[in-house]
């Protein structure tokens, strides 16, 4: 039996009230959008996983989702609907037996849920999991209540919602209407859709305080991990000089491992170093030819990834330059902003600074740039 899961992240998240739809959030070293589909692919059961984005977001995606096992993005619709209807058809040349239904704004997939939806899909077409309403419920108009809502028998649904692939794709190309979710397709249908039960962890992030809700679920199962890192190369003239990620006007440039830059390597260094992964020379060893010259942004992207391969979470960064000239605080924004995009966590979590060594040493003669680098990881034990 082959089962495939569409990972559904072409919504906006107005709600979520930032720059960035909320599945592309960093959650713990990563984006949510990955931390959901490694929930998915966790579960053992999913075969293949079809991405579903807003257009013009699939190589986006793609790059997010590198190293796991995924069908190229294809792009969703202006509805929900829409998107789920496309990613069925873009598996309809070689359907699976069974389809899940996930939202890419649920970065958890608590264990066993998948295993439910299988069992249940045995003997009904279509399978939820969902949480009993515990709360009394009101409606109201107006600012006040207008009666209470009895709650007997009420469910709150969650994702991955598992479906027989053929009738959810005619429930779906013979709707009539606007569905809320893809279950409401086959109870229009009038099939049958089974219940199995739903859980407090499959946090559905709509507000940024969700997000932190998640984020605290993870961290008591992670320990911190601190690592130190420093470089330094020479001025020489005739090379551009590249600090942390931008390219800083000034007469000479930084000689060395690919393009030298002083910042990121030692940022590296402390990534592999709390990880006790060595360092960078280790993964990018500067006797081959491929790294002359290389952007070192490639070095960080990798030590990122490093961390969300080990399941862990960067807490902080922060970097030091070590310089006489050029003056690092005109630039140092754009180097926060740079170095944080690699990283994938929000600018509130790195910090660039600089100092002089008081003119004295290399430094001091303006023969060089160094840099010292600190980072806080949580890994799992």
């Amino acid at each position: 039996m082959q089962i495939a899961a569409l990972l559904l992240a072409a919504g906006q998240g107005s709600r979520f009230g930032a720059p960035e739809p909320k599945q592309y959030a960093p959650l713990g070293g990563r984006t949510v959008l990955r931390c959901a589909a490694e929930a998915l692919l966790a579960s053992g059961h999913v075969a293949v996983l079809q991405p579903v984005c807003a257009a013009g977001e699939e190589a986006r995606v793609a790059a997010m989702l590198e190293g796991l096992p995924h069908r190229p993005p294809v792009s969703g619709g202006a509805t929900r609907q829409e998107s789920v209807r496309r990613g069925l058809e873009a598996l309809e040349a070689s359907p699976p037996d069974l389809v899940l239904v996930h939202d890419a704004a649920r970065p958890v997939v608590p264990p066993g849920t998948v295993e439910a939806l299988v069992a249940a899909l045995e003997t009904h077409p279509g399978a939820i999991p969902a949480q009993p309403v515990s709360d009394t419920l009101k409606r109201g108009a107006e600012g006040r209540v207008s009666e209470t809502v009895p709650r007997a028998g009420l469910f709150r649904a969650q994702t991955p919602q598992g479906f027989r692939f053929a009738p959810l794709l005619a429930a779906h190309r013979a709707a009539g209407g606007e569905a809320t979710d893809d279950a409401q397709l086959l109870e229009w249908a009038g099939q049958a859709v089974a219940l199995v039960p739903g859980h407090e962890s499959n946090v559905k992030i709509t507000f940024p305080e969700d997000l932190r809700r998640v984020e605290a679920q993870m961290t008591p199962s992670l320990l911190p991990r601190v690592g130190l890192g420093y470089d330094v190369h020479r001025l020489v003239p005739g090379r551009p000089l590249i600090l942390c990620g931008i390219t800083v006007p000034h007469e000479l440039g930084l000689d060395g491992h690919s393009d030298a830059d002083v910042g990121i390597h030692a940022l590296c260094d402390a990534i592999y170093g709390a990880l006790a992964e060595g360092d960078i020379g280790r993964h990018f060893p500067p006797s081959e030819a491929q790294w002359k010259d290389a952007d070192s942004a490639r070095f960080l992207r990798h030590a990122a990834g490093r961390i969300a391969a080990r399941g862990g979470m960067l807490v902080n960064a922060d970097v030091t330059l070590i310089c006489e000239r050029p003056k690092i605080t005109p630039h140092a924004p754009a180097m926060i902003a740079r170095l944080a995009e690699l990283l994938g966590v929000e600018e509130g979590r790195v910090g660039v600074k600089a100092t002089t060594s008081e003119r004295l040493g290399f430094t001091g003669r303006g023969e060089g740039i160094a840099a010292q680098a600190a980072v806080s990881l949580l890994v799992p034990a």
